[in-house]
């Protein structure tokens, strides 16, 4: 009770704030970048680098109230099909900027519902994407799957074209909190879709679960939580329902009033972590779990865990290329997003030139708090040397920025002569702690509950 009366007076359970997976974050992005910057930016890529590849299909057979992803729905597979040909078009301009050698670190293909895609068209996209750019050695690729609408032959197509990791979306298994979510997805569908993955010797499987959703309480998580680990997930993303109705209208249908207080969420999310923790996962930053011989937990241990847009990843690559609607792509020159309308994004590539809507171009400061504000997420430390050594930081000027920060926020951060430290008692706070080292304004950007 000490802790949760220390956690109010520190505004965890009334603050809005970013998830981080990027610095700055994408409400700053501006339409100052466009084609031309990602064309130079691809074209900067050294010859022999590794890159990473995220690949966007919008569509879904269903909407499902909870998501804020941007996703549209469709019956029929001519729209997959057409925007297939996109994606083969677009890769194709990407193949033609690259320079010679550079090979694949991680490749994901992510949704929407990438396995709408018909068998065909998923060898045929996986085919151009290696024909861009081929697998490097120890390489991953996954593949966003629902259980929902998936079978054999696209389960061999996604195998049999190099798939190597597989993620699933579980949400909640319970029938009551699936209905209010807009999500019907029982235990028996998703165990057979493992059972599939598994069958045909698919590394590595993520898995995604809730908190935070509607109706739902300490038994009810504690159930859903025990019927995925009977799946044996290596990693899972324990992720906090975002309620963000002003940004994602389906979310509209979601009753609020059954929402749990921001309390009980804290509350779903301990009991779900007391779980994994006890079942033999290492805890990986604010909201991931790994067993100790999946790629995040060896990444951690090694200091070089690092935050995407996909969450945490160990991926060591310096350029992440998005294809598709909506894509965001990271280059060490800054952000670019593709036109969030399949429309418009369509008609960029057929007119020959990338859909690049908006974006940001990196500065000094920028490169130092993104650093700074990952250390904080990922090792829930900062090192002052770090700083000084890789960007020229001022050490006064770093000093200053701790003091302020431990000034705020007590005991729940250490201070040292080395830099900056959350102990396990602040990292509800984390959130909160990387807010306090954005330099942009956040009044406007409606971000999702701290807890």
């Amino acid at each position: 009770m000490e802790q949760e009366s220390q956690l109010t007076r520190l505004g965890l359970f009334d603050a809005r704030v970013p998830r981080y997976t990027s610095y700055p974050t994408a409400p700053h992005f501006s339409a100052d970048v466009g084609p031309s910057h990602f064309e130079q930016w691809i074209e900067a890529i050294p010859a022999g680098a590794s890159i990473s590849l995220y690949m966007h299909v919008p569509f879904c057979r269903r909407l499902c109230w909870f998501c804020a992803c941007r996703t549209q729905g469709t019956q029929s597979d001519e729209p997959v099909r057409a925007y297939s040909e996109t994606l083969l078009a677009e890769l194709k301009m990407l193949k033609d900027r690259l320079a010679p050698g550079v090979k694949l670190s991680r490749l994901h293909w992510g949704g929407g519902t990438p396995t709408l895609m018909p068998a065909d068209m998923m060898r045929r996209v996986a085919d151009a994407v290696f024909e861009a750019v081929p697998m490097g050695e120890g390489a991953e690729f996954s593949v966003e799957i629902d259980p929902n609408e998936i079978d054999a032959a696209r389960m061999d197509a996604l195998a049999e074209s190099g798939m190597n990791r597989a993620s699933i979306g579980v949400q909640d298994f319970d029938p009551q909190i699936q209905s209010v979510i807009g999500r019907d997805q029982s235990y028996e569908i998703t165990r057979a879709a493992v059972e599939m993955i598994r069958e045909r010797d698919v590394a590595s499987l993520n898995a995604d679960i809730l908190y935070g959703l509607p109706h739902q309480t300490p038994t009810k998580i504690a159930d859903s939580v025990q019927k995925l680990l009977s799946l044996n997930p290596d990693r899972v993303a324990l992720y906090g329902y975002a309620h963000v109705p002003w940004m994602a209208r389906r979310q509209t249908m979601i009753p609020s009033d059954h929402l749990p207080t921001p309390q009980e969420r804290l509350k779903l999310f301990e009991v779900a972590r007391e779980l994994f923790v006890a079942d033999g996962y290492d805890e990986i930053g604010i909201d991931h779990f790994a067993l100790p011989t999946d790629g995040l937990s060896i990444a951690q241990k090694a200091g070089k865990l690092r935050r995407n847009f996909q969450g945490y990843t160990d991926d060591l690559a310096e350029a992440l290329v998005g294809m598709g609607a909506s894509s965001i792509s990271r280059f060490p020159q800054g952000y670019a997003q593709n036109a969030s309308a399949t429309s418009a994004h369509t008609a960029a590539i057929r007119e020959g030139h990338f859909s690049t809507a908006r974006g940001h171009e990196f500065t000094a400061e920028d490169k130092l708090r993104a650093r700074l504000i990952e250390a904080l997420m990922c090792d829930f430390e900062v090192s002052t040397e770090e700083l000084v050594r890789d960007f020229g930081a001022d050490r006064d000027e770093l000093t200053a920025m701790f003091k302020s920060c431990a000034d705020h926020f007590d005991d729940m951060v250490q201070l040292s002569e080395e830099g900056l430290r959350i102990p396990m008692k602040g990292r509800p706070l984390t959130r909160m702690i990387a807010r306090h080292f954005d330099a942009y304004d956040l009044s406007k950007a409606g971000h999702s509950s701290a807890i």
